[in-house]
């Protein structure tokens, strides 16, 4: 499969619902802290499907991305294949001069073919060459797979957060995690 990475561009629409960002969680991230060392186990928990176009984000399903275009501090680039958009990444330059990325997605059934890999790669990219010190990003407890892809690209975990999901659902267990790649000098 022939996957292609652009910057998003004028003239472009994004539909949050064209990308499925469905995900089955049937296990959770269990947190350990000793020292400054975040380390994990994962538990499994009933089987659930959840989307993250659902629910709260139901408000930026149709987002008009016009103010990333042609701004150094804020990009998106789209991931085609098939003459279709599969994937987005969305970046910005956050207060702390990390990359931050403010989404991810891949659609379901792209998900294995090194889609988000690529989205990675091109965030590394605009991250060095703005001259940021890696790039930040956060997801929940409950999306393992994704964890799991993001230290597989050399993330750490540099903190969570107990509370973060509490507002949107006073009873939810979720944790943010927030993980880290931080560039070496050499990159």
């Amino acid at each position: 499969m022939d996957i292609v990475i652009r910057e998003f561009a004028v003239g472009d629409k994004m539909n949050g619902n064209d990308i499925d960002d469905s995900f089955t969680v049937d296990s959770t991230i269990v947190l350990s802290l000793s020292g400054r060392q975040i380390r994990y186990t994962v538990k499994e928990c009933p089987r659930y499907t959840k989307r993250y176009s659902d629910e709260q984000f139901e408000e930026a399903s149709d987002e008009d991305y016009s103010e990333y275009i042609d701004n150094p501090n804020q990009i998106v680039y789209l991931a085609c294949a098939e003459n279709q958009v599969v994937g987005r990444i969305v970046l910005k330059r956050n207060w702390n001069k990390y990359a931050y990325v403010e989404d991810i997605a891949v659609d379901k059934k792209y998900r294995r073919h090194g889609v988000g890999r690529k989205l990675i790669e091109q965030a590394k990219r605009w991250a060095i060459n703005g001259g940021m010190p890696g790039i930040m990003l956060e997801t929940q407890s409950n999306n393992v797979s994704a964890c799991k892809f993001y230290e597989s690209c050399g993330f750490v975990i540099g903190g969570f957060d107990l509370h973060l999901y509490q507002g949107i659902h006073k009873h939810s267990d979720e944790i943010a995690i927030f993980w880290y790649l931080i560039f070496d000098e050499h990159q």
